[in-house]
């Protein structure tokens, strides 16, 4: 496929940082749907604490519009969703117009749950569609840098949301040791001493999590 350009080479970075952002935050957001609502303001104001986003709603009501379908928040759901089909559209040649597909009908449905007053089907049809997206990125594309770029920066955000959500050692010390494995293949410039810190970080007994946090923040 040749050498790729450095705007290339980000934009599928960030094609993997965006669809599995949507990904983990919508499947959250699916799990916490009903205590959030049943909770009030508490409820989601800790789910935008848990992400590190600011909680800008007035009411549960503005919350669950919002988070999920709004195009102004730049943090909502479809904000995410929107911007790994742009990039996507941009990289057609690398990646296909199969591959593309999946996210094409992954805004399909955003765009449909909009409209639901029960949501959770179109939700959990969007979460198949980022699964075959990554699984047609693994069958479909041939070029092994693409492939390893995009599961690069899936990997970056799931390590950046893991340690803002706190998940278990396990879990964080498996995509560190993904991403460790898989970066040096990729041609980006990357900073190695992060990525020794990160392996560093997540022997310790207790997970430092801000520490990961930063560290993953200044991988690149």
């Amino acid at each position: 496929m040749g050498v790729k350009s450095v705007e290339n080479m980000d934009r599928l970075f960030w094609l993997g940082r965006y669809s599995e952002r949507v990904y983990t935050t919508l499947k959250l957001y699916g799990q916490k749907f009903d205590s959030m609502i049943e909770e009030g303001t508490g409820g989601y104001d800790e789910f935008c604490r848990s992400l590190d986003i600011p909680n800008v709603y007035d009411s549960a009501a503005e919350f669950r519009r919002c988070y999920p379908f709004g195009a102004d928040d730049p943090n909502s759901i479809y904000s995410n969703l929107i911007r790994a089909y742009d990039n996507a559209i941009e990289l057609r040649e690398e990646i296909g117009s199969d591959t593309l597909s999946y996210i094409q009908m992954a805004v399909y449905e955003l765009k449909k749950a909009a409209g639901s007053n029960a949501p959770m089907i179109e939700f959990q049809a969007i979460l198949d569609d980022i699964l075959a997206f990554w699984g047609i990125v693994d069958d479909m594309i041939e070029d092994e840098s693409t492939r390893n770029i995009i599961k690069v920066g899936k990997r970056v955000e799931r390590i950046d949301l893991y340690g803002r959500l706190g998940v278990d050692r396990t879990a964080m010390a498996r995509e560190v040791h993904r991403l460790t494995g898989r970066i040096p293949r990729t041609g980006l410039r990357y900073q190695k001493q992060v990525v020794d810190r990160l392996n560093e970080l997540v022997e310790q007994p207790q997970l430092d999590y801000p520490a990961i946090v930063r560290e993953i923040e200044r991988i690149l």
